[in-house]
C-alpha cells in the first residue's frame, strides 16, 4: 500500500467522474481519494445512480467495499449502510444494483479497479476469505484497546477484517462526543481513514468533516486528536496497528523511524542485533520455515487434504 501522504482532504470537495473501464457500465461514478501509481492500486468513493445493474463477476484485486449511504441488492442480499464486504482477487460477486443509488466506499487493494464477468470464481481465488457483515446492527463496540498501547476512554472500534499474518486491519471507529487525546502517535504501518459521518480535529492537520480522508504513511506524526460532537469513520492499516506515543511534535518520519528502531532493540536486542547484520542478505525478509518446511500431507483452500510421499 504504497501511496503519497494524503491529509487533509474532503471528496465532498471535488466533483465524480464518469467510470469509463470496461465492464462497469453507465451510471458508476467515482473520486480518487489515493492511488498507488505503481500497481493501481486506490481507494474510491462511488456513486451508484438510481437504476444501476452491474452484471456478476470478479476482480483480479483483491476488493473492500463499505455502504456509505443508500441500499445496494448483491444477488437476493439487500444491503444498507454500513454494510461491508471482503472481496478476494477472483472472487465472483453476483449481481449489483441500486434501485434508489447508493454511495459507496470502494478500496482495490492489490491492483487497479477492473471487473470481468462471470459467474465463477477464478479458479486461483482464496473464496474461504470471503465475508460481509452488517457493520452497524451485527457488531458491537469494543474499546480501543485492540491494541497496546491503546487510545484514550472514548475511542471504540468495530473489527472488520484481520490479516493473521501481516496484522493488517480493516474497522470501524468511534469518537464519542467531547472525545480528547493530548499526546501525538505515529505507526509502523501506513494507515488510511474516511469520515462516514461527524468531524474531528487533529493538531497538525486542523478539522475532518463527513467526507473526510487521509492516507498517512508510516512514521507521521499525528496528534492530539479531539472530536466536539464525535464521529464514525471506517480505518485500515496494512500492517501491525502500534502506537508510538510522544509530546515531541517537531520529530520528523526519519527521527521517528530510528525510534521505533531503538525501541526494537531495547525490546528484542537479540532479534534487533540479526536485522542489522551484515553477514547476510534478506532484502525480502527472512525464511519462516513454517512456510516452506517439507510436509507429506497438505490442506487444501476448501479445508480436504492428502498424504502422499514425494516432495512438493
Amino acid at each position: 500500500m504504497s501511496r503519497p501522504h494524503i491529509e487533509p482532504f474532503c471528496d465532498r470537495d471535488v466533483s465524480f467522474k464518469n467510470m469509463i473501464l470496461p465492464g462497469f457500465g453507465s451510471g458508476f461514478r467515482y473520486k480518487t481519494l489515493s492511488l498507488d501509481n505503481e500497481t493501481g492500486a486506490c481507494s474510491l468513493t462511488v456513486q451508484l445512480d438510481s437504476g444501476y445493474k452491474q452484471p456478476p463477476g470478479f476482480s483480479y484485486s483483491e476488493l473492500e467495499i463499505v455502504v456509505v449511504e443508500g441500499v445496494i441488492k448483491v444477488g437476493d442480499m439487500t444491503c444498507n449502510r454500513g454494510h461491508y464486504f471482503f472481496v478476494p482477487a477472483g472472487y465472483a460477486l453476483p449481481q449489483i444494483e441500486s434501485e434508489h443509488g447508493a454511495l459507496l466506499l470502494m478500496m482495490y487493494n492489490t491492483g487497479e479497479p477492473n471487473l470481468i464477468e462471470s459467474d465463477q470464481h477464478h479458479q486461483f481465488s482464496r473464496t474461504e476469505l470471503y465475508h460481509h457483515v452488517d457493520s452497524y446492527k451485527d457488531i458491537v463496540w469494543a474499546p480501543g484497546n485492540v491494541v497496546s498501547p491503546s487510545v484514550a476512554a472514548g475511542c471504540m472500534i468495530k473489527l472488520l477484517n484481520y490479516n493473521p499474518d501481516s496484522h493488517a486491519m480493516s474497522f470501524l471507529y468511534c469518537m464519542t462526543p467531547q472525545f480528547h487525546q493530548d499526546n501525538i502517535s505515529y505507526h509502523d504501518c501506513a494507515e488510511e481513514g474516511y469520515h462516514l459521518w461527524g468531524t474531528s480535529w487533529m493538531m497538525q492537520f486542523g478539522d475532518l468533516p463527513t467526507g473526510g480522508y487521509f492516507w498517512r504513511p508510516p512514521y507521521i506524526n499525528h496528534g492530539a486528536f479531539a472530536s466536539e460532537y464525535g464521529c464514525i469513520a471506517f480505518g485500515r492499516t496494512d500492517s501491525k496497528l502500534y502506537n508510538h506515543f510522544h509530546y515531541n511534535p517537531w520529530s520528523t518520519p526519519d527521527e521517528n523511524q530510528l525510534r521505533s528502531a531503538a525501541r526494537l532493540a531495547k525490546r528484542d536486542p537479540f532479534l534487533y542485533k540479526w536485522c542489522v547484520n551484515m553477514s547476510h542478505n534478506h532484502p525480502h525478509g527472512p525464511e519462516d520455515f513454517e512456510d516452506t518446511m517439507k510436509r507429506k500431507g497438505h490442506t487444501h483452500a476448501d479445508g480436504t487434504h492428502h498424504h502422499h510421499d514425494h516432495d512438493h
